[in-house]
């Protein structure tokens, strides 16, 4: 066979999939619709289970469909692995969706604590300035920054908007600089009180991104892999999870 014949076969090959496939997302879509319009779906593409697609929900949430849309698989999705094992692919493709999510992050709407010395690691972490063990982990960013480990903050304030410590947040986030914002952050954490103010700020919009990874409460620890780790921990427990000795 010619060459020329060949790339012809091969495109029209390469488009009849591509057509099939997009039917297929189609119409998963549509009978998710007619199951429940409420439903809402971010975006859907084929899985590496064979006749089978991921579907991504706004909530950060993965299901399963297989190409009819008739069926569904809900829960994590599992690789048998010759080198690794059990390899958990729902939960690599949440990894991947958090840190496009965070890659969007204007670095002026993070409150940072930068590593000294090189930069070894980066943790984000969403905080509510009233949560007991965010204080506590805030306790841990001197000795996180002193291993090399920047730490990034994200407002989750978790009673929402139109409250105290939403205000208080708007308020830390309001700072002219990042430093007037560590500042005033450093005092609320140790439980000071700080002028209230307002302006044009990302509380509210970082609120509704954390939900949509996967956030569900304070703290919540984010690594460079994209793995959620909920809760405090110690700065000497990280450290392994990091990738530090």
């Amino acid at each position: 066979m010619k060459k020329s014949s060949l790339a012809v076969l091969l495109t029209a090959i390469f488009l009849s999939v591509a057509v099939w496939a997009s039917d297929a997302e189609e119409t998963i879509r549509s009978q998710l619709n007619k199951a429940d319009a409420r439903i809402p779906v971010q975006s859907i593409e084929p899985a590496v289970l064979e006749g089978f697609y991921q579907v991504t929900l706004e909530s950060g949430e993965i299901l399963y469909a297989e190409s009819t849309g008739r069926y569904l698989l809900v829960g994590h999705l599992y690789e048998i692995d010759d080198t690794q094992g059990l390899v958990n692919l729902t939960e690599q493709a949440q990894n991947r969706l958090r840190l496009d999510a965070l890659a969007e992050v204007p670095e002026a709407d993070i409150i940072n604590y930068p590593a000294e010395g090189d930069r070894k690691a980066h943790l984000w972490v969403f905080t509510d300035v009233d949560c007991p063990y965010c204080r506590r982990m805030h306790e841990e960013i001197p000795a996180l920054n002193k291993m090399g480990v920047e730490v990034s903050y994200l407002a989750f304030p978790r009673g929402g908007p139109n409250t105290a410590t939403y205000n208080t947040m708007v308020s830390i986030w309001c700072g002219k600089d990042g430093q007037e914002r560590n500042q005033r952050m450093d005092l609320v954490k140790a439980g000071k009180t700080i002028t209230q103010e307002t302006c044009e700020n990302p509380v509210v919009g970082q609120l509704v991104m954390g939900q949509k990874i996967g956030v569900t409460g304070t703290p919540a620890l984010v690594l460079e892999d994209g793995t959620l780790l909920p809760g405090y921990l110690p700065a000497e427990r990280l450290a392994p999870m990091l990738g530090l000795n």
